[in-house]
């Protein structure tokens, strides 16, 4: 999919975007990182087909677009499991494939209350995770997340990663956008940057000399006890340090990586024991992991 030329305002109003040039190919996984009001919301609405671009185009998007937004918020008695079957007919489904598929993404994202919990009941991170079921009631080829860990709990942020590396594996797309560059970091391999309506496309991160904030992340097997085979923490971004301990393990991590850290380790099946600030680290240039000292 691409976004040509694309601008946007509303009559004779303030341009919000503004000749806006955005590829997201199949396969990729493509994060827009600005600020509030810097215009990502009104990209996504773009991408998905809800708003028309003033000026531009929009091409190759496929047939089949799965769209979260920011804030799903419903006001209504039905159950969660009623509303997606319901959602599933609308868009070709049988009846009893509908259901199915609305009750196994209910399970998977574990719904509080189970899938039979009244909408209008439902907390902030629970109505976005019927809103994501929703997504992915039929296979997308474009899956469209506005602000997707908004709310959510630790255990749906690790299966939102699998979501999204599903999608990705089964030839589609993910955009997502994202206020936090360090979660970027672990899972676009493309980065717009949105300000002002303007888009560019974000280069190599700059290395950065100083003295940098760091924290200190405990980790325990998660999942059961589960081990999560070949955990490589030298290749996260931002881990300084790593130490093995009887119940698991302790990384020194740079505060702006801790958030990426997390999601990583959430989605391999590790649970967080703790996270504590620590003294600020004096940064070097990358070299050569060592034991206990990786990069």
């Amino acid at each position: 999919m691409r976004l040509e030329s694309v601008s946007k305002r509303y009559g004779r109003g303030d341009w919000i975007v503004k000749d806006v040039e955005v590829e997201a190919p199949a396969g990729e996984v493509v994060a827009l990182v600005g600020g509030n009001g810097s215009g990502k919301s009104t990209l996504l609405r773009i991408a998905v087909g809800l708003s028309r671009p003033t000026r531009g185009t929009v091409t190759s998007r496929p047939s089949v677009v799965g769209y979260v937004p920011d804030r799903f918020s419903p006001d209504e008695r039905m159950s969660a499991a009623a509303y997606l079957t319901h959602m599933g007919r609308i868009r070709g489904l049988t009846t009893p494939v509908a259901a199915a598929r609305a009750g196994l993404l209910l399970d998977r994202l574990a719904l509080a209350g189970g899938r039979n919990a009244p909408l209008r009941s439902l907390s902030k991170g629970n109505a976005q995770k019927v809103a994501l079921a929703q997504a992915l009631l039929v296979d997308p080829g474009l899956l469209v997340l506005d602000e997707p860990w908004s709310g959510l709990d630790a255990d749906a942020h690790g299966v939102l990663a699998e979501i999204m590396a599903e999608v990705v594996a089964g030839g589609g797309t993910v955009v997502f956008t994202d206020h936090r560059e360090s979660v970027t970091r672990i899972l676009a391999t493309r980065t717009y940057t949105v300000a002002e309506g303007r888009v560019a496309l974000r280069g190599p991160e700059p290395c950065t000399a100083g003295r940098r904030p760091t924290s200190d992340v405990v980790l325990t097997p998660g999942r059961g006890g589960r081990v999560p085979p070949d955990s490589t923490w030298a290749e996260l971004d931002g881990v300084l340090t790593e130490h093995q301990e009887a119940a698991g393990v302790r990384l020194r991590v740079r505060r702006e990586s801790v958030d990426a850290v997390l999601l990583a380790a959430l989605r391999d099946g590790w649970s967080v024991e703790s996270v504590t600030e620590s003294a600020t680290h004096e940064h070097r240039a990358p070299g050569p992991a060592t034991n206990g000292d990786l990069r």
